[in-house]
C-alpha cells in the first residue's frame, strides 16, 4: 500500500482541499498546549492520518518547534518530511543536523555529516555541526573543524566565529577573543551585532570596561550595524556588574530610547537592570510601561518583576503584584507563588508561606525546597525529611526526577553523624534511593562514621558497599571492620 503524500508544494493556503489539514499544522500541534507530551501526541496523530500540508508549512513548525525547544518533536517531523518525499535543501539539512545533536546527541550529528552528499557539506552544514560542538563546549573539536573550514575556503561568515567567540566566552578564555576579532577584520568579515556583544562581554570578562566603551565607538564609525536594544542592554549590566552605576543609569535610559518598537524583552531587561542598582521607582515606572504595552501581561512579566520587589525588600509591593496576577492569571504558574514563598520563609513568615502554598497551585519541587531550608535550618529535621520525601515525590513537573544537590545531601548526613543518630541516616538514604539510583561513595562513608559514633554495629554493611560497588577510604575501611563485628 502506498504511503500518503503529506507535503504539497503551494503556500496558497485559501484553496486547501478537504485533502488537507483544516488549520495550519503547527496549530494542530499546539491545540492541547505546548507541553512535549501535547506536541507529540498531536504529531503522532498528523502521522497517522492521511492529511497533507504544505512543503513550506512543515519548514515552518519545524521552526516554530525549535524555538521552543521541543527538539524532540521538530526532528520526528523534519524525518518523517524526509521519508514523505520533500527534498531537503543544505539549510533543512543543516537544520535536521542541529537537531540531531539536540536530541540525539554529538555521535548521530557527526554520522548525519559523514553521510551527506559532498555536494552538501558546504558553510551551512560544516557551520551547523561547528555550532554543536561550540554549544558542547567542545573546544578541540571545534578547533579543528574551523581550521578544516579555512582550509577549503568555505566562505566563512560572522556566524562561525561568532560561535567560537561565545565558546572561549564559556569555558573561561576570554582573552581569546580579541584575536578572533583581528583575523575577522583581517579577512574583511563583517562583524553582526551578537559579534559586537560577544567581544563587549569578552572585555568585560577580563576587567576591560574602557575597552567595551571602544567597541560602542567602534559601532557607532563604522555605521554599518547599529547599537541596538540588545547592545545597551548588554553594556547597562556590564555597567551593573562593574558597579558603575551612574554609566548604568545612562545605558538604561539610552536602551529605553531603542525600544521605540515596545520589546517585550527589553522590559524585561530595564525592570532588572534597574532593580539591581536599587532604583525602585525606575522599576515601577518601566513596569507601568510594560503593562500598557502588554495589557494581556504574561505570567514571565509577573515573575520577573515580582523577583525584583522581593530582591529589593519591597515585599508589600510584591504581594500586591502577586495578588494582581491571582485575580486574572489563566495558568497558575507555581513559580510565582514560589518567588513569595522564598521571601516569607527568609523573613521567618511561616504561616503565611503555608497558606500561600495551599492557597491553588500544586506545589512542585521547588516549594518543597524552599520548606525544606527553613526547616533544616531552624533544626526540624524531621521535618526538613519529610519536605525533602515529598520533593522526590512530586518531581519536576516535566517528567524528570528531582534529585536534591550534594549540598543537601551532605548537609543531612552530616546532621545524622554530628547526632550518632543510625536511624535518621538510613531513613534518609532510603528516601534518597527513590531519586538517585547511585547514593556515592560519601554518603556511605558517613554512614559508616555516624554507626562507629553511636557504638552501632552492622554485619551486613560489607555486603551492602560491594551490591553499591562502592569503594571507600582507607579510614572508612578501617571504621567498617569496626562497625561489622557482630
Amino acid at each position: 500500500m502506498a504511503m500518503p503524500q503529506l507535503f504539497g508544494r503551494t503556500k496558497n493556503v485559501t484553496k486547501r482541499s478537504k485533502k488537507y489539514l483544516e488549520e495550519p499544522l503547527y496549530k494542530q500541534l499546539f491545540k492541547d498546549g505546548s507541553s512535549e507530551v501535547s506536541v507529540r501526541h498531536q504529531l503522532n496523530q498528523f502521522i497517522k492520518s492521511s492529511k497533507r500540508v504544505y512543503k513550506w508549512e512543515a519548514g515552518d513548525t519545524i521552526k516554530k518547534l525549535r524555538d521552543r525547544k521541543l527538539y524532540y518533536p521538530a526532528l520526528k517531523l523534519s524525518e518523517i518530511t524526509s521519508k514523505r518525499g520533500m527534498n531537503k535543501t543544505v539549510s533543512d539539512q543543516a537544520i535536521h543536523l542541529d537537531l540531531l545533536a539536540k536530541a540525539r546527541g554529538i555521535p548521530a550529528a557527526e554520522n548525519y555529516f559523514i553521510d551527506l552528499p559532498e555536494a552538501s557539506k558546504n558553510h551551512l552544514t560544516y557551520g551547523a555541526l561547528l555550532n554543536c560542538y561550540c554549544k558542547d563546549l567542545m573546544t578541540e573539536e571545534a578547533e579543528a573543524l574551523m581550521e578544516k573550514m579555512k582550509e577549503l575556503n568555505l566562505g566563512l561568515s560572522s556566524m562561525s566565529y561568532n560561535s567560537l567567540m561565545t565558546l572561549y566566552a564559556k569555558t573561561g578564555q576570554p582573552q581569546k577573543i580579541p584575536a578572533i576579532i583581528q583575523e575577522m577584520k583581517a579577512s574583511d568579515i563583517m562583524p553582526d551585532s551578537y559579534t559586537y556583544n560577544v567581544w563587549m562581554r569578552g572585555l568585560a570578562a577580563v576587567n576591560e570596561i574602557s575597552g567595551v566603551e571602544r567597541v560602542i565607538d567602534e559601532m557607532k564609525r563604522d555605521g554599518r550595524v547599529a547599537p541596538d536594544w540588545t547592545t545597551y542592554s548588554n553594556l547597562a549590566s556590564i555597567y551593573v556588574d562593574a558597579r558603575l552605576l551612574d554609566k548604568a543609569d545612562k545605558a538604561l535610559k539610552e536602551l529605553e530610547k531603542q525600544n521605540a518598537r515596545k520589546d517585550h524583552s527589553a522590559f524585561q531587561f530595564l525592570i532588572t537592570l534597574y532593580g539591581r542598582i536599587g532604583k525602585l521607582t525606575e522599576v515601577y515606572r518601566v513596569w507601568r510601561s510594560l503593562r500598557l504595552a502588554f495589557p494581556k501581561t504574561s505570567n514571565i512579566s509577573y515573575l520577573n518583576m515580582i523577583q525584583v520587589l522581593v530582591n529589593l525588600k519591597d515585599l508589600p509591593g510584591a504581594e500586591k503584584c502577586f495578588k494582581e496576577w491571582e485575580s486574572s492569571c489563566s495558568n497558575y504558574d507555581m513559580r510565582i507563588p514560589n518567588v513569595l514563598i522564598s521571601a516569607y520563609a527568609k523573613e521567618g513568615l511561616l504561616e503565611k508561606a503555608k497558606e500561600l502554598k495551599g492557597r491553588r497551585g500544586k506545589p512542585n519541587s521547588k516549594t518543597w525546597e524552599i520548606f525544606l531550608d527553613y526547616y533544616f535550618e531552624k533544626g526540624e529535621i524531621k521535618l526538613a525529611t519529610e519536605c525533602l520525601a515529598n520533593a522526590i515525590s512530586v518531581g519536576r513537573g516535566n517528567g524528570e526526577k528531582w534529585i536534591p544537590s550534594p549540598e543537601i545531601v551532605g548537609s543531612f548526613m552530616e546532621h545524622f553523624e554530628q547526632q550518632k543518630d543510625v536511624d535518621g541516616a538510613e531513613g534518609f538514604i532510603d528516601i534518597l534511593k527513590k531519586a538517585v539510583d547511585d547514593i556515592g561513595v560519601s554518603v556511605f562513608e558517613s554512614l559508616i562514621r555516624t554507626y562507629a559514633a553511636a557504638g552501632r554495629t552492622s554485619p551486613t554493611m560489607s555486603r551492602r558497599l560491594k551490591m553499591e560497588k562502592v569503594k571507600v577510604s582507607e579510614a572508612s575501611e578501617k571504621l567498617l571492620e569496626v562497625i561489622s563485628i557482630e
